[in-house]
């Protein structure tokens, strides 16, 4: 469904023979130059990644290495370290043993900042840097790549997150997430910020808002679109998360992540065209089964769940043109909005009894037994019960009608409640159940599973709806989905064919859908959003299209062939994660490997230091950068 603003409002990148573009997670990028020749290169048949080298920062749990960016005329690499609030700066012309020369340090163009995401062109650093108070407006600060000089810095929106060149370079794109407070007392409009770089020392800056849909909130939801915030316009609700830019530069497209939406820009005008839903994924069809316990036994238990919808949610996005047209790619990972959740005034407690403020936070996340238990949510008030929910109904229930398959009767969900079967799974509580027609109210129930819109007081609900699709996606340039990946992910780290380690001699199954921060937690993340696919990034190769997906839970990256949209192959997995069950530290990051890969970027062999096609991944948790090497058979 087309929604358009009610007045007017003021990245596949482009491919050449050479490249696609490449983009970072958790909103980063990387633009290297376009060589103004084109070079031929022959098609490979497949591929491998082999990882050549690395940088550590020693730093383990506290994000030290997010984004990557590659600058080529320099060899040098750009890092967000989020620990030290700064981008390292590392020599890259020796790929196997990159040296850290530098840093980017933001509170020198803001007090007590800190730099979210990187990207680079033609020689030209632009970073994203948060304010010390997050709902306080940003900056985008331009550095020479060369020799590090501050050019010039601008303000820009609340919580920017990633940033990214059109093709051209002319101009820089920012998505500013401008999430709330932690109490959320405050929350600010999330915007786009179109900035001119054409004059390196005096950077013009518009913004792309939201708020010419304010006045279209309920048709935005009847489309699809997530608009759930409490008290929130629809300008504050949107979170912009990732930038992708079409091949003329015309145009952008920013993720949604907790709305479940794109956003479609005219770069010309900064203007919002429209906001296009991305609809549920039917984890209850075959293709699109899931394991959704982590306490079954540690058993690998892939199978259709009926009633069970996965939301998209995308993070990392990157788009590639074919026969002309604009596809979009997707790491469907997910997100709830969870804040409040260390604040005991938003919960309440239960000795002394005190009832939470709902005021102080909002968190939607809820584990299925919990929200329904045939009790009613009396029991877990003070502990994890989101005092918004415990307003709306004293207890939820399932439709037996969808959920009868697993045990569901009325009043009593029975045996759907168990551990090992949809127990355990994280959902959102704000949707799926019954609202009238008319009013939009939730229809309320007895305990007994009658309804009674006068005394009851339960909720019913028809579907449940979990968090990611645990799949990438390609959709086209309205949003429509041409191809997911379905059950693949899962299936493959479940399968003979998938190995582990830096030699590859670890079957995946003996630790499939473990978790980056864990050890021998094999099936530990199935009841949240399993391998978690976050990091992605695209490159050509003559005239084969390849996507890395990096899976930030389970680890390492995966490469697919999408030349054809509609049927894109799977190529190689790489993970080299070698120590499965220890528990990771700073002490044995040298044994355990790269964890929590977050942002990637692809740089095509002729801007590779060393002549070859390199993979560059930022790693999160370990603090590490990966250098990986496609090896390219023919």
């Amino acid at each position: 469904m087309r929604l358009l603003p009610q007045r007017p409002r003021a990245r596949l990148f482009a491919t050449s023979l050479v490249m696609t573009a490449a983009l970072a997670a958790c909103g980063g990028g990387s633009d290297s130059p376009t060589p103004t020749t084109p070079v031929v290169e022959a098609t490979p048949a497949s591929l491998t990644l082999e990882k050549i080298g690395g940088y550590s920062t020693g730093q383990y749990e506290v994000s030290a290495a997010e984004i990557p960016a590659f600058d080529a005329a320099s060899k040098r690499l750009f890092v967000v370290n989020a620990q030290a609030g700064a981008v390292d700066v590392l020599n890259l012309a020796n790929p196997a043993n990159p040296v850290k020369i530098s840093t980017l340090d933001a509170t020198a163009v803001l007090a007590g900042a800190e730099i979210n995401s990187v990207a680079v062109f033609n020689g030209i650093v632009a970073v994203a840097i948060q304010a010390p108070v997050k709902t306080d407006p940003g900056r985008m600060a331009l550095y020479r790549a060369s020799d590090l000089v501050l050019l010039s810095s601008v303000t820009i929106g609340a919580v920017p997150d990633m940033i990214t060149f059109t093709p051209d370079g002319n101009t820089v794109l920012v998505a500013n997430e401008g999430e709330p407070s932690d109490d959320y007392q405050i929350d600010p409009e999330g915007s786009v910020s179109i900035i001119d770089v054409r004059n390196l020392a005096a950077p013009v800056v518009r913004t792309a808002d939201f708020t010419a849909f304010n006045g279209q909130a309920a048709t935005l939801r009847a489309a699809g679109v997530r608009i759930y915030g409490p008290g929130a316009t629809v300008a504050q609700d949107l979170e912009p998360e990732y930038i992708a830019v079409s091949a003329d530069g015309t145009t952008a497209w920013v993720t949604l992540q907790e709305n479940n939406a794109l956003a479609k820009i005219n770069i010309a005008t900064a203007t919002v065209t429209d906001i296009l839903p991305l609809g549920y994924k039917d984890y209850g069809v075959a293709g699109n089964e899931l394991d959704v316990s982590d306490a079954d036994g540690k058993n690998i238990n892939i199978q259709a769940w009926p009633g069970v919808h996965g939301m998209y949610q995308p993070d990392s996005m990157v788009s590639y043109t074919v026969g002309g047209q604009t596809y979009l790619v997707t790491a469907n990972e997910g997100d709830a909005r969870a804040w409040g959740e260390d604040n005991t005034l938003y919960w309440g407690t239960k000795t002394p009894v005190v009832a939470g403020d709902p005021s102080k936070g909002f968190v939607e996340e809820f584990r299925v037994k919990h929200l329904i238990n045939k009790s009613g949510w009396a029991g877990r008030a003070g502990d994890d019960l989101p005092p918004q929910l415990r307003d709306m109904a004293a207890g939820g229930l399932l439709n037996p009608a969808t959920f009868g398959y697993c045990g569901a009767i009325a009043g009593d969900p029975l045996g759907c409640r168990a551990d090992e079967q949809l127990g355990r799974l994280n959902i959102s509580w704000t949707m799926g159940y019954q609202v009238d027609s008319v009013t939009g109210n939730p229809v309320m129930y007895t305990a007994a599973g009658v309804r009674d819109d006068v005394n009851g007081n339960r909720l019913m609900y028809d579907k449940l709806y979990s968090y990611g699709a645990r799949s990438f996606s390609i959709w086209n340039a309205n949003g429509s989905l041409v191809w997911d990946s379905g059950a693949a992910i899962e299936k493959f780290l479940a399968s003979p064919d998938c190995k582990l380690g830096s030699t590859r001699n670890i079957p995946c199954a003996t630790w499939f859908n473990s978790g980056h921060n864990e050890g021998n937690a094999k099936d530990s993340r199935s009841d949240a959003k399993g391998p978690e696919p976050e990091g992605l990034a695209v490159g050509k190769i003559g005239n084969k299209t390849f996507a890395f997906i990096g899976l930030e839970r389970m680890g390492g990256v995966l490469v697919y062939d999408i030349t054809n949209p509609a049927a894109p192959t799977r190529v190689d997995y790489l993970n080299t994660r070698d120590e499965w069950v220890t528990q990771p530290s700073a002490a044995n990051l040298a044994t355990v490997g790269d964890l929590g890969p977050e942002g990637l970027v692809f740089i095509p062999a002729a801007q590779s230091p060393n002549g070859k096609p390199l993979l560059v991944v930022g790693n999160e948790v370990s603090g590490t950068t990966a250098v990986l090497q496609l090896n390219l058979t023919y």
